[in-house]
């Protein structure tokens, strides 16, 4: 039996450290030169969630405003998607606003307010004096957007990376059965309408 496919996709400002996420929960490995992704990129990670064995495919988009037109193709069909920006950079957390936005009208979502996202605050590894994102900050947006989860990380020294990928696996294979739910059971209210179209014929 072939494992679930789950599609995760990682949005974020360039060069806040996507791909060097992506990579050091796929590979354990870290890049420190950095190259800037060109349109999407994806790699995928076998994981075993609650007992039940998952193939991630994890999709790694550009952070430019140019490649952003690409978005609906990689975005459609996604399971969650992760948030990230540079605690060292506060211009790259205010995007994410933007970000989330773009995500759910490319995406469109069957549940938007549902649908799970999870938020890194990326390289903490760096001089705490140069931190501009506090953390407490980082937790009111998190709050106010249905309690998104949040990890802070570093993809240079693997700092919760496996453990935020943990968590995105899990809400992403719940993402799956509810939509799975949605596909089974159609809407009631349309078969309602037919039934009541054919007890008119029948009179």
């Amino acid at each position: 039996m072939r494992p679930q496919l789950l599609k995760v996709i990682i949005l974020g400002d360039s060069g806040v450290g996507k791909t060097s996420l992506m990579n050091q929960f796929v590979n354990s490995r870290f890049n420190s030169q950095y190259k800037a992704t060109i349109g999407a990129d994806f790699l995928t990670k076998e994981v075993t969630v609650d007992n039940r064995l998952v193939t991630m495919q994890i999709w790694d988009t550009a952070g430019q405003e140019r490649f952003q037109s690409l978005g609906v193709a990689y975005y459609r069909g996604a399971d969650c998607c992760v948030l990230v920006y540079d605690v060292n950079n506060s211009k790259s957390f205010e995007n994410l606003n933007n970000w989330r936005d773009e995500f759910l009208i490319q995406a469109s979502p069957h549940d938007a307010e549902r649908f799970p996202f999870v938020v890194l605050g990326n390289k903490i590894d760096v001089d705490e004096s140069r931190r501009q994102v506090t953390q407490k900050r980082v937790l009111a947006w998190c709050q106010s957007k249905g309690n998104i989860p949040y990890f802070e990380t570093s993809a240079k020294e693997a700092v919760n990376v496996q453990e935020a990928f943990a968590v995105v696996a899990r809400n992403a294979l719940q993402q799956e059965a509810e939509e799975q739910l949605y596909v089974d059971y159609p809407d009631p209210i349309q078969i309602d309408r037919e039934s009541t179209q054919s007890y008119g014929c029948n009179c």
